[in-house]
């Protein structure tokens, strides 16, 4: 299957997609393109996937009716990704055309400020 990762998209992931035809907006020139205008590149040159961190984009576009599948990730964190890349994966290997997927990842908790400053 042929993959687009959206600029966003953390480029370290593509190794977890090697049996897939994986290209990036920015090796393609498409880095300025956004939203519609990268979607309807996409499907012209034949990807059937494209994933994104732009959790606007189902807001923004009207997905209805596009061949392409749209995979949205819940974070661009590489390393809350690379947790369970697995949920990728599986993301990619279920996507119809026309579809689109949420992918959630959980965010580690923020740390709890120490309380009050060490006293001199």
């Amino acid at each position: 299957m042929r993959i687009l990762f959206d600029k966003n998209v953390p480029y370290p992931l593509l190794r977890y997609l090697a049996k897939h035809d994986v290209r990036t907006a920015e090796e393609l020139g498409w880095a300025r393109l956004v939203n519609g205008d990268l979607l309807r590149a996409a499907e012209d040159a034949g990807f059937g996937v494209m994933v994104t961190a732009d959790q606007s984009l189902e807001y923004q576009q009207n997905l209805k009716g596009r061949k392409l599948a749209v995979i949205v990730l819940s974070t661009n964190h590489i390393g809350v990704l690379e947790t369970h890349p697995e949920r990728l994966v599986a993301a990619v290997d279920a996507a119809r055309e026309g579809g689109y997927e949420f992918v959630r990842f959980e965010l580690p908790p923020k740390p709890k400020p120490s309380g009050t400053a060490p006293s001199i």
